[in-house]
């Protein structure tokens, strides 16, 4: 199997300069795009460290193009200003300038803990650009109502450590009211499930991406 590439650059959002890693399958062109983003300890190495950016790129038939920003303030971004304090939702036009300046289209978007300030409010109000949607105990699910989830007919894996009993917990509570939503419970795990149980968290992800026409 063809190593994927890895690069890293930058892109211009909203006047300010934000850092990103990307991964491609060296061979296949991608079936799908994958942004990956990230929460408030971590940033996109955590994707490069644990494996998930490769394995998206080289897993067939569903490789992907994984680009994985730096968020505002964290990272090798951290000389830019997040648009509103953790906790509250941001514009749903950051991510979408995002997307603009990254070539995305349509994209699976990997959302863990603190990114569901970003990913939210673009799911609600750009859900044209989100081809299927991963949270990952994102924060913010509750600024939401149900009938505001209810309208939402992108695809969703739901992820969440048994052992998050806060934002775990918290999260599938809000986000079951998104009518096409499948969950992915992670035994033995904490709020960064994904760090916890890579195997099952890769192995959870592929099958999804893979059921995504």
């Amino acid at each position: 199997m063809a190593t994927p590439q890895l690069t890293e650059s930058t892109i211009t959002v909203e006047g300010q300069t934000l850092f990103y890693r990307q991964a491609e399958p060296a061979q296949p062109v991608p079936r799908l795009t994958v942004l990956l983003l990230h929460g408030i300890r971590f940033s996109s190495d955590t994707w490069l460290q644990l494996g998930t950016l490769a394995t998206l790129a080289e897993s067939i038939p569903s490789t992907c193009r994984c680009p994985s920003i730096d968020l505002p303030g964290l990272g090798r971004s951290k000389d830019a200003m997040a648009p509103v304090p953790v906790g509250q939702p941001a514009p749903a036009t950051f991510l979408k300038a995002v997307s603009e300046a990254l070539c995305l289209g349509p994209a699976v978007v990997i959302s863990p803990s603190l990114s569901g300030m970003y990913s939210l409010p673009f799911l609600l109000e750009h859900n044209h650009l989100i081809k299927a949607y991963v949270p990952v105990a994102p924060i913010c699910t509750e600024k939401f109502t149900a009938d505001q989830y209810a309208q939402i007919k992108t695809s969703t894996l739901i992820v969440y450590g048994d052992q998050d009993v806060e934002l775990g917990q918290t999260s599938l509570n809000n986000l079951r009211h998104l009518p096409e939503h499948q969950v992915l419970m992670l035994q033995g795990a904490g709020h960064a499930c994904y760090l916890d149980k890579p195997n099952e968290w890769h192995r959870g992800l592929l099958a999804f991406l893979q059921q995504l026409k």
